[in-house]
């Protein structure tokens, strides 16, 4: 097993275990102490993990995500790129659930002024959204998230039961072999209920989320239908989307 699929492998474990020690590291993957610790170091100048005596867990969530305004600025190049195949993929008439993810409010930007039906919880999504004049748009209600500008809770989850969509767009901070996950619990209990509410789910995400950790979970990978991303896994990770069902979208 290679170096990366290795670490990988030790962040999905983490996600499911909350931490593991070096001696485990040692018999999951065969290999020595001194790999066992190479691979953490690595890992947490990645700041994916915070090494503990004989092991690590890890970090906490809320040192890790920057605000929304924050997030708009961060790799811009990559989540163009899925944005514009994302966008690519909304057609006339089409009922669509966009999330509050910053490359799904990228893909707000860039799709066509067409005759389809908008359904958000994202401001910002809307805001975009009110310059197309034959684009319906609907924002659902519910409590603010002042930081991240996204509407959660009851209220939100109840207006959603009223509509069901041909797609919806969701964006993930990581993606393991284990399912979606999010950074909150409010964000991930409105993203559950939008993929009830939809017949098709697409992620879009760029290839960090493949090597990302986060706290909540959102669904199962069988759950997905595609996944948008501007980079490849790995081969390991790309037969467990084979065999969950999911299409994996390489955008160019």
């Amino acid at each position: 097993m290679f170096q990366e699929e290795r670490m990988q492998h030790i962040l999905e474990y983490l996600q499911v275990n909350k931490r593991i020690s070096v001696e485990e590291i040692c018999k999951l993957y065969n290999v020595s102490r001194d790999t066992a610790r190479r691979d953490l170091v690595n890992l947490e100048k990645k700041g994916l993990i915070v090494r503990t005596h004989g092991g690590a867990i890890l970090p906490p969530t809320h040192e890790r995500i920057k605000p929304y305004k924050e997030r708009l600025h961060f790799d811009v190049e990559e989540k163009h790129k899925i944005a514009k195949v994302a966008a690519s993929l909304i057609k006339e008439g089409d009922t669509v659930i966009l999330d509050t993810s910053t490359t799904v409010q990228a893909c707000a930007e860039l799709m066509e002024d067409i005759n389809c039906n908008v359904i958000t919880n994202s401001i910002n999504v809307a805001d975009v959204l009110s310059a197309k004049v034959n684009v319906n748009t609907i924002l659902l209600g519910g409590k603010l998230n002042q930081e991240h500008r996204f509407l959660y809770g009851h209220n939100t989850i109840n207006m959603l039961s009223n509509y069901f969509a041909d797609k919806a767009f969701l964006g993930a901070l990581a993606i393991t072999k284990n399912g979606i996950f999010v950074a909150d619990d409010e964000d991930a209990a409105v993203m559950q209920s939008i993929i009830k509410q939809s017949k098709e789910t697409i992620v879009l995400a760029d290839h960090t989320k493949f090597s990302n950790t986060a706290a909540f979970r959102v669904c199962s990978l069988s759950e997905i239908d595609i996944i948008i991303t501007d980079k490849s896994p790995n081969e390991g990770f790309i037969k467990t989307l084979k065999e969950n069902g999911v299409n994996l979208i390489i955008a160019k």
